[in-house]
């Protein structure tokens, strides 16, 4: 188990120390539950209750929330204490490999190309052509299809696919079950027999990207689907051919997104938002879950369609309600034409 002293820390996090400096932590908590050896972080003030209770053998706090330490804790104080959290965490991180070592079961074609200290799991499959990078991790069961590229430090957990000519980028995460290059849902319709469109292009995703267990992201019909640099998706979302997503955009879980959508940078998108297709999002924009996003987006804002639960019984009067909305607006029309007519009619008179 990883240790670090409190100086260490600091150092890492660009942290003015409170305390005792060679206090060593071990593992990371919360305010409530934090005891001896562990870490915690207070990054919103309604909170700060815990702060006066904590257990913790440390805090990441603000300047601000010091005063109200508790007697005997000791603390590191940062700008962001989230962000350091984050940090913190990492160095303390105990997930186990996705992979270690070559395992005997595994299948690697004589003409595939493995960086050095690459690890491959039980039963996996790395396909003709393909290149895996330095200190790749390839999990159990995963198939690497012909000539796709795995960049340096990046794992790929168990039971991943990805397709032939597929690129992932340096210091990437793949989960479980994620399946990335399949035919995007390319058809024509020939009176009525859909014909298939061969999907001949493929899917380029950056470094230091997420991508969540059971995502689908498509190859390209001709050009390719492409996912920028620290971008984060969500688990069992849905990205069609042509998507093209723009640096450190994050995606929340079962999201849609439809083909040839281009969304810009720096955007969030809540879970299981829809996008249409052939439309573009701009840089910045926040999408709320369960917006359906049905046109193109060119202003950086705030953006919501959801209709949040209610009682049945609410629901249902509103939905009776719903359906008159056209005989209202023809009742509604009808009455602004009758109010025209009579102020033609006085006008008139004077």
């Amino acid at each position: 188990m990883a240790s670090y002293t409190l100086t260490e820390l600091a150092e890492q996090v660009d942290a003015q120390l409170i305390g005792d400096a060679a206090c060593s932590i071990v593992s990371i908590a919360t305010l409530e539950n934090a005891g001896s050896g562990q870490i915690s972080f207070l990054s919103n003030s309604k909170y700060r209750k815990f702060l006066t209770e904590t257990s913790a053998s440390a805090v990441l706090i603000t300047a601000d929330d010091a005063p109200f330490l508790a007697p005997g804790v000791n603390a590191l104080v940062v700008k962001d204490p989230y962000v350091a959290f984050a940090r913190v965490a990492q160095l303390l991180d105990s997930t186990p490999t996705a992979a270690k070592g070559i395992h005997p079961t595994a299948v690697i074609d004589a003409s595939a190309t493995l960086g050095t200290g690459v690890s491959v799991g039980a039963n996996a499959i790395i396909a003709a052509g393909a290149v895996i990078g330095d200190a790749a991790q390839i999990g159990a069961g995963c198939f690497i299809g012909e000539q796709a590229i795995i960049g340096d430090g990046s794992r790929l957990w168990a039971n991943v696919t990805v397709y032939h000519r597929v690129n992932i980028g340096k210091r990437c995460i793949v989960h479980s079950g994620a399946v990335v290059g399949a035919d995007g849902f390319g058809f024509a319709n020939e009176r009525g027999n859909w014909v298939k469109i061969p999907q001949t292009g493929t899917v380029t995703i950056g470094d230091d990207c997420e991508i969540g267990a059971n995502a689908t992201i498509d190859r390209g019909a001709i050009e390719d689907t492409v996912i920028g640099n620290n971008v984060i998706i969500d688990n069992q979302c849905q990205i069609a051919h042509n998507v093209r997503i723009g640096d450190h955009t994050a995606i929340a879980g079962c999201t849609v997104v439809a083909g040839s959508t281009k969304i810009g940078r720096y955007c969030i998108i809540g879970g299981a938002a829809v996008l249409n297709g052939h439309i573009e999002i701009c840089d910045g924009a926040h999408i709320s879950g369960m917006a359906m996003v049905m046109k193109p987006i060119t202003e950086k804002g705030v953006y919501t369609s959801g209709i949040p639960a209610t009682t049945n019984a609410e629901w249902r009067k509103n939905t009776v309600k719903l359906r008159q909305i056209d005989q209202l607006y023809q009742r509604v029309k009808q009455l602004e034409n009758q109010l025209a007519t009579v102020q033609k009619a006085q006008d008139a008179d004077h």
